[in-house]
């Protein structure tokens, strides 16, 4: 199993917000920039749009715009979007996980970092189509009330060389308003900025990246 990775570097500094956990019908919306008193917008992975305040673009409203961050509205709900952050998903109805479609966009070095969560557990994303599986460090699992040491001892071969590692079921892995259950995952001695979400969940999508926005959609 190779779970190596050139993304296990030192953490990039960006900020990430929780996007709003919703169903069928929300919008994606990225900060991707700014114009004075406007801001440059992507809805749905489309190409960026200057909106000032008052404005609206496909459904998103935006309620006021400062100088690394907007406020938006998206059916009556209100989410703060921070300027080189992850998409966050606002709109849509019952805060349910059914969603199809994830949309990421690339922030400093060409990365694709998000914020989701593992077991209802709030954690940080990085795309690694290099890892086989996804992989999170032990800190990290025990944080997740993750029992790693009773999940399989193997070798895999990571940046640090070959090291052991114990092999887990997530119940549960969510982006956004997209959930996968019961995905295979690695946790390593290693400490790391980010958990690693390699291709245990990525082979359940099709991936399309279109200059810095990588598109996932679900497999049926």
């Amino acid at each position: 199993m190779n779970v190596n990775s050139t993304t296990r570097a030192a953490a990039l500094a960006v900020g990430l917000l929780a996007g709003a956990c919703a169903g069928v019908g929300a919008q994606s919306v990225a900060m991707t920039g700014g114009m004075g008193s406007k801001a440059l917008l992507v809805v749905n992975g489309g190409a960026p749009k200057a909106l000032s305040a008052g404005e609206t673009h496909q459904g998103v409203k935006v309620l006021s715009v400062g100088p690394d961050q907007v406020t938006v509205e998206v059916g009556g709900k209100r989410q703060t979007v921070t300027l080189g952050g992850a998409p966050v998903s606002i709109g849509g109805g019952g805060g349910g996980a059914q969603g199809s479609q994830i949309v990421l966009t690339a922030v400093s070095g060409g990365h694709f970092v998000t914020l989701g969560s593992i077991n209802g557990r709030s954690t940080q994303f990085m795309v690694d189509t290099g890892a086989t599986s996804v992989a999170l460090s032990q800190d990290e699992a025990r944080r997740m009330g993750i029992d790693h040491e009773k999940g399989q001892r193997i070798m895999a071969g990571t940046a640090n060389g070959v090291v052991s590692v114990h092999k887990v079921r997530l119940a549960s892995v969510r982006i956004q308003d997209v959930e996968v259950r019961d995905v295979e995952a690695v946790v390593v001695p290693a400490g790391m900025p980010h958990v690693l979400l390699g291709n245990s969940f990525l082979t359940r999508f099709q991936m399309k990246r279109e200059n810095e926005t990588l598109t996932l959609t679900r497999r049926y």
